[in-house]
């Protein structure tokens, strides 16, 4: 049995394929698992835009909310943490499939090893515009105030500030940047002056990395996306490997 994890699927955008072929590629690797998952942990971005209104949530998904509810039905944990695209996913999740949702990176001991987990977005040096920016997505005042919008403005406004995001990050996510600006590495770093994860999984950076750690034990796995990659992360009770679906020619960042 293993454990699974993936992030950035970006459900609602278009790219190397369109968002409907994708979510049927996503449900395809969740049909490809089912038989072997102890548990599933989708670690941020599932849906490049999403607010939860009262008795609303945004069109469309309906594929992988039902393959969600499959999996779950079928006795298989899932865990949810949240991305700056689906910071505002309330309880649409928890109260439909008993998914726990996360918006802070957690420690998490999985059969004898140390995960911590978390998006990635807001951690580690520099980036301070959304770090801000994050603050007031994150107040509930404001939230209460967006909740006010109509939802055919609201969602639109939602789909347009994503893809202004992205197109701002678009630049920087192709290429290894270099331990000095990788901005999660050097958190991850950081944490082993006071913790030692096993392993340290992140999403939100778009570039599969499987990179040794300075302590030469500790390893930082970004799990890529699935706008290109197509990328995620199983562990097998021993070690964990990044893998790739249904795709070719995509290489891994790593260092050992």
């Amino acid at each position: 049995m293993k454990t699974y994890f993936a992030s950035d699927f970006h459900l609602g955008v278009d790219a190397r394929l369109n968002s409907l072929d994708r979510e049927k590629q996503i449900c395809r690797w969740f049909d490809s698992i089912s038989h072997d998952a102890e548990s599933i942990y989708l670690v941020g971005d599932v849906f490049d835009y999403w607010f939860e209104y009262k008795t609303v949530i945004p069109k469309g998904f309906t594929r992988i909310l039902g393959k969600i509810g499959e999996l779950r039905d079928g006795g298989i944990p899932m865990y949810f943490f949240t991305g700056n695209h689906d910071m505002w996913m309330f309880r649409y999740l928890t109260d439909e499939f008993g998914i726990p949702i996360y918006r802070e990176p957690q420690t998490i001991d999985i059969h004898g090893k140390t995960f911590f987990i978390g998006h990635g977005d807001g951690l580690g040096p520099g980036d301070y515009g959304y770090k801000f920016i994050k603050s007031v997505f994150a107040n509930p005042m404001c939230q209460w105030l967006f909740a006010r919008l109509h939802p055919n403005f609201g969602i639109n406004l939602m789909r347009f500030s994503s893809k202004g995001s992205r197109k701002m990050q678009s630049h920087i996510e192709e290429n290894f940047l270099g331990v000095d600006r990788e901005w999660l590495i050097q958190f991850a770093n950081e944490q082993l002056d006071t913790i030692t994860p096993d392993y340290f999984i992140f999403g939100h950076r778009h570039l599969p990395i499987d990179w040794l750690l300075k302590n030469n034990t500790s390893r930082y796995i970004n799990l890529g996306e699935w706008l290109h990659f197509t990328t995620y992360a199983a562990f097998d009770g021993t070690d964990i490997s990044l893998q790739v679906f249904d795709n070719q020619n995509v290489k891994i960042t790593k260092n050992h």
